[in-house]
């Protein structure tokens, strides 16, 4: 039997390989992992569905998969290899026909209104595959002549139908719009070799889904930067108490995770996200909040839910969970979705105020600097007090600048008067 690679979750129909764990003549076991798939930023094992002896590889690193894709082949009953039957209507998707046949497939397609439905009460003659299809691209198959013996409809004959109504559609648009240049010309080609030697490395896919990210992020999200500087003198000070007191790791995002929450309930518009299908505003009632983690692939974002609901304690231990994780490559795709507010915080690398871009589909992102003792004023005397970069970008469309800076005031305030008591719960 060929073992395809199965469903990957909602929206996720492709990945790329990145390890093959079984070779041709393996025993493959039920649910012993064949090889692990990258998508997007995650990378997850693909467990096999049967067992049996592998005949064929049909994969390799490197190779992108589809859903539905052949990734091996297994020996049926003494080892021989199998069959290999006709695809079926929905297989038969993966591979496009030849252009000969596609031509001779469009020649006998008729025009919308010339095909002959059948009599009432007779169902047509397609396979309930091709019927679900055609009812979901909208395709009226009673206008589809089929190839088939006894005119039974193929995919190959909705699929020529189709190629026709794009044919005539093309032929009555005016040529003004069939000339029209692309939005975005392509990038000139630079023979960089010409000025001395050079090296070149393909983008890795979790690379290729930054660059994407960031590039849509970008260009379709007018963005914002609000800065100010938080003294976290009297948090720092606190933090090293308690983490002592509870012999676990309280980090700064820890307090951060619970003072963002708090200022995210007073402005909920800075937790939304806009719908700009419907043009509308997705309020959350609840705080999901992603941690931009440097990894040595690239930035990967995991998501901690529920955090107005956690203390600190339980907060240090799955933030350093998910790190490990996330360094690892071994964080799953579900653990990266879902969030409605991102924290990047480059403390422990240094630097001081930056930009953050936007986690699309979220609205604001917040960066943290390295905190660094300044000389600052307090009751009218200079004093050395530790000082924390803080930078908002937001989402021009949905939140104005009155309220970000209303937002970083609020977040300042509590990052400065961290509740104790809640440090201590």
């Amino acid at each position: 039997m060929d073992i395809k690679l199965p469903s990957l979750g909602e929206g996720a129909d492709s990945g790329t390989v990145v390890n093959v764990f079984v070779k041709e003549g393996d025993q493959l076991k039920m649910d012993q992992p064949v090889l692990e798939l990258e998508n997007e930023k995650a990378v997850a094992p693909i467990p096999s569905p049967a067992e049996g002896k592998v005949i064929q590889v049909r994969v390799k690193v490197g190779d992108k998969l589809t859903v539905g894709q052949v990734m091996l082949s297994l020996a049926e009953g003494d080892g021989a290899a199998p069959k290999r039957s006709e695809p079926s209507p929905i297989e038969g998707r993966e591979a496009a026909p030849t252009p000969e046949a596609t031509t001779e497939r469009i020649e006998k397609v008729q025009e919308p209104s010339s095909a002959k439905a059948p009599p009432p009460g007779i169902p047509l003659p397609a396979p309930p595959s091709i019927r679900k299809l055609a009812k979901d691209l909208g395709v009226d198959l009673s206008k589809v002549r089929g190839s088939e013996p006894g005119g039974r409809i193929v995919l190959q004959d909705v699929r020529a139908y189709i190629q026709k109504l794009q044919q005539l559609a093309f032929a009555s648009t005016p040529a003004s719009t069939k000339e029209s240049k692309p939005a975005t010309p392509p990038a000139p080609q630079i023979d960089f070799a010409k000025w001395g030697p050079v090296r070149k490395e393909p983008l890795s896919t979790l690379r290729r889904t930054i660059s994407q990210r960031m590039r849509e992020a970008w260009t379709t999200i007018p963005h914002v930067t609000q800065f100010d500087e938080a003294d976290i003198t009297r948090l720092s000070e606190l933090r090293k108490q308690q983490s002592e007191a509870k012999g676990a790791k309280l980090t700064l995002t820890c307090f951060a995770l619970k003072a963002v929450v708090r200022v995210l309930q007073k402005y909920p518009i800075f937790n939304a996200s806009l719908d700009e299908s419907t043009q509308e505003v997705v309020y959350k009632d609840y705080f999901h909040i992603g941690l931009a983690v440097d990894t040595d692939s690239g930035l990967i974002v995991p998501v901690i839910r529920d955090v107005d609901k956690k203390d600190l304690v339980t907060l240090a231990k799955e933030l350093a969970e998910l790190a490990v994780k996330a360094r690892d490559r071994k964080i799953s795709l579900e653990e990266l979705k879902g969030g409605t507010f991102t924290i990047s915080n480059q403390g422990g690398i240094g630097g001081g105020h930056f930009t953050p871009i936007v986690n699309k589909p979220e609205v604001a992102i917040l960066g943290l600097g390295r905190g660094a003792l300044k000389p600052a004023v307090r009751n009218n005397q200079i004093e050395q007090r530790l000082i924390l970069p803080v930078c908002l970008s937001y989402d021009h469309r949905l939140i104005d600048g009155g309220q970000a800076a209303r937002f970083v005031v609020d977040l300042v305030q509590e990052f400065e008067t961290f509740k104790e008591d809640e440090a201590k719960s």
